[in-house]
C-alpha cells in the first residue's frame, strides 16, 4: 500500500522522476550540522524552538479585528454580537501570542545561558500587560486615523482610511509592536514589523517611539530606525528615511548596539517624499522639510528645509 504524504499535494497521474533526494538529504544534512556546530548549537532541542511568522500573522488578524470589529472583523459580524467577538477574538488571539511568548523568552534563555525558571509566569505577565494596553492602543490608533483623513483631500471617510491605507495597517502593526518591544519580546515585535513591511512597503522597527496622529500618506518606501523618537502629529511622505549616519565599532570589532544614532522629530513636522534624514539629531516643533533632502544637522523649531538652502548650508560648512 502506497503511503501518503502529508506535506506535499497528491497527484495520481504524476510522473516518477529520479531527483537524487537521497544524496540530497545526507547535504543538507551535513549543511545543517555544519551551521549549528558553527553556531555553538549542536543539540537542538527536538522541535521547533522559535517563534512562526504564521501564527504571528494569525494572531495580528484576530487583534485587528478585535481592535476595530465592524471594519476589520469578519464580514457577517452584526453589532449586537460585537462584544461576543471581541472577547472570543481577545481569548483566543491571546492565548496564542502566549505560546509564542514562551518560545521566545526560552530561546533568548538557552542562547544566553540565563535559567528558564519562572519563565512561563514571566510570559503570561508580559502578556496580559499586553491586553491591558489595548484599549490605549486602540485611543492612540484613533488619533492616527483621524490624522490620516484630515490631512489627505482625497480620503472621503474615515472608513476608507482604515480599510485601504498602508500607512494606517503600518501603524496598527508598529503600535502593538512596540508595546511588546517594550515588555521584552523584541524577536515578535520584529516579526511583527517585518509582517507589516512586507505587506506595505513600510519599514517601521518596533524600537521606534511615535506619538499619537501620526499619518503616513502613500508610504512606499518609509524606513523609521529603531531608535528614532517621534513627536506628536507628524506626517511623512513616501520614501522618506530617518536613518543612522554612521554604525560605531567596538574594541570586539562588532557593530555597538542600542545606541541612540536615529533622529528625534519634535511635534508638528512635515517631512516630504524621498527626504533623507540621518543621525542623533533634532527636527524642531512645526518645521518643514522638502522632498529629497539629505539631512544630517539639527533644525530649529519652524525651519522650512529646501534641496536649495540644504547644499548651501553644506556649502558654509565645508568653507569653514
Amino acid at each position: 500500500m502506497a503511503v501518503r504524504n502529508k506535506w506535499l499535494p497528491q497527484s495520481q497521474s504524476a510522473p516518477v522522476h529520479n531527483w537524487q533526494l537521497e544524496r540530497i538529504v545526507a547535504e543538507l544534512r551535513q549543511a545543517r550540522s555544519q551551521w549549528r556546530a558553527g553556531c555553538g548549537r549542536d543539540r537542538e532541542l527536538g522541535g521547533r524552538e522559535l517563534p512562526s511568522r504564521d501564527v504571528l500573522r494569525g494572531i495580528l488578524d484576530a487583534l485587528c479585528g478585535a481592535l476595530f470589529p465592524m471594519r476589520l472583523g469578519p464580514a457577517d459580524l452584526r453589532e449586537e454580537s460585537e462584544d461576543f467577538y471581541v472577547g472570543h477574538t481577545l481569548d483566543t488571539a491571546l492565548n496564542a501570542l502566549l505560546a509564542q511568548a514562551r518560545l521566545e523568552l526560552r530561546y533568548t534563555a538557552r542562547h544566553s545561558g540565563a535559567s528558564d525558571i519562572d519563565l512561563d509566569a514571566s510570559a503570561v505577565g508580559i502578556v496580559q500587560e499586553f491586553a491591558a494596553a489595548l484599549p490605549r492602543l486602540r485611543a492612540l490608533l484613533d488619533t492616527d486615523v483621524m490624522a490620516a483623513y484630515q490631512g489627505d483631500p482625497a480620503a472621503r471617510s474615515v472608513d476608507e482610511v482604515l480599510l485601504c491605507y498602508p500607512g494606517i495597517m503600518a501603524i496598527i502593526h508598529h503600535r502593538l509592536a512596540h508595546q511588546l518591544y517594550g515588555a521584552g519580546l523584541p524577536l515578535l515585535a520584529r516579526l511583527i514589523a517585518e509582517i507589516a513591511h512586507s505587506d506595505t512597503g513600510i519599514d517601521i522597527h518596533p524600537g521606534a517611539s511615535i506619538g499619537g496622529g501620526f499619518f503616513i500618506d502613500h508610504g512606499t518606501g518609509v524606513v523609521i530606525g529603531e531608535t528614532a523618537v517621534i513627536g506628536e502629529r507628524v506626517r511623512l511622505y513616501q520614501a522618506v528615511t530617518l536613518g543612522a549616519k554612521r554604525f560605531p565599532v567596538g574594541a570586539s570589532g562588532l557593530l555597538e548596539k542600542g545606541l541612540p544614532r536615529h533622529p528625534i522629530v519634535e511635534d508638528d513636522v512635515v517631512i516630504y517624499a524621498g527626504a533623507t534624514v540621518l543621525g542623533r539629531i533634532t527636527i524642531g516643533k512645526g518645521s518643514t522639510i522638502g522632498g529629497n533632502v539629505w539631512l544630517t544637522r539639527s533644525v530649529p523649531p519652524g525651519s522650512t528645509i529646501t534641496q536649495a538652502n540644504a547644499q548651501n548650508e553644506s556649502f558654509r560648512e565645508v568653507a569653514k
